[in-house]
């Protein structure tokens, strides 16, 4: 295995990025890589948002993996400001490989980095395989997550 770069997304990104998100059951279902253009769209507002950090794992010039990591300044927890990770993927033939873990890793670094002192991520509860992985790393289970489809 080649040496990693953890670099910020570009245009060039979004078909690998979304071939990721696409390549699982879920993904499947709501993914549409033959239609990049709304994924250019967001891409674009992510890039001019400064608590936004899109990123791509790049080896030997390919993207491998990618995530998303938004920083959150609030006024609970006495003011804290804390950090979600978001659309976690790793590309088929990179799953344990430790990337994920490297990605999960530099999340967490950049979360400190940004003063933030909590990191959370969902996952979705099919994905049990995913639960054990960010248990392993030392993430709990300690809340009960709701979504309402808009």
């Amino acid at each position: 295995m080649g040496d990693l770069e953890i670099r910020a997304a570009v245009a060039d990104d979004v078909p690998a990025i979304v071939d990721m998100l696409a390549d699982d059951p879920l993904g499947a279902q709501r993914e549409s890589p033959d239609d990049l253009a709304p994924y250019l769209v967001a891409l674009e507002r992510l890039s001019s948002d400064p608590n936004q950090h899109l990123v791509v794992a790049v080896r030997e010039d390919r993207v491998v993996g990618t995530l998303q990591l938004t920083v959150i300044p609030g006024l609970s927890r006495k003011g804290a400001t804390r950090s979600i990770i978001e659309g976690v993927r790793i590309h088929a033939d990179e799953r344990g490989s430790g990337l994920g873990t490297q990605l999960i890793e530099w999340a967490v670094a950049e979360s400190r980095r940004q003063k933030c002192q909590l990191v959370q991520l969902t996952s979705d509860s099919s994905r049990v395989d995913a639960h054990r992985f960010y248990e392993r790393l030392g993430f709990t289970a300690s809340h009960v997550g709701f979504k309402l489809q808009l």
